[in-house]
């Protein structure tokens, strides 16, 4: 008799557990992290000084926290692409329909070739849709398929990296420049 009562008070003291644990589970699985929504150029030829490279995202209502930093790494293409820190900017909305200008800073990472650091001076609040602005000293020499995957970097010990979406630009040689 006391093992059956035993067996009782082990499935209910289980039972109560699972139930205190689903309430968490589900609003980690509703928290949405920032998503990548479309990458372009102003010039995609090769070798041109005048381009602009726009990274549009959105930070959905559901996200868990403010965006403080992202981190731009290429991954593919036969050159590495440079940034000027003091022309690259960021503005709410989209390349189209450009809202308030927000505050950067770009910085190149210590920790990962090939890959530059935006820093948001205000983090940007859930339910925003941004486009970063990152201008190359000048557009690959060589031409093709040039690749950047972005990510969210934690601005606390709770939150991780996260890969929010890989932005591909495709290059074109100029005419009398191949």
């Amino acid at each position: 008799m006391k093992s059956i009562v035993t067996l009782c008070k082990t499935l209910l003291v289980s039972t109560g557990l699972c139930l205190f644990a689903v309430p968490a589970t589900y609003t980690l699985a509703s928290a949405q992290p920032p998503r990548l929504l479309s990458a372009t150029t102003t010039y995609d030829q090769t070798s041109v000084r005048e381009a602009t490279y726009y990274f549009t995202l959105t930070v959905p209502e559901s996200a868990s926290a403010p965006l403080q930093q992202l981190a731009f790494t290429q991954i593919q293409g036969l050159e590495a692409i440079r940034f000027d820190s003091q022309k690259s900017s960021a503005f709410a909305g989209t390349r189209d329909r450009k809202g308030e200008k927000l505050g950067i800073t770009l910085a190149k990472s210590d920790r990962q070739e090939r890959t530059v650091i935006v820093t948001f001076n205000q983090p940007v609040a859930p339910g925003k849709t941004i486009t970063i602005g990152l201008k190359p000293l000048r557009n690959p020499a060589y031409d093709g398929v040039y690749q950047f995957q972005v990510q969210t970097l934690p601005t606390t010990q709770q939150t991780n990296n996260q890969i929010i979406g890989t932005a591909r630009l495709q290059f074109y040689g100029v005419a009398g420049n191949e």
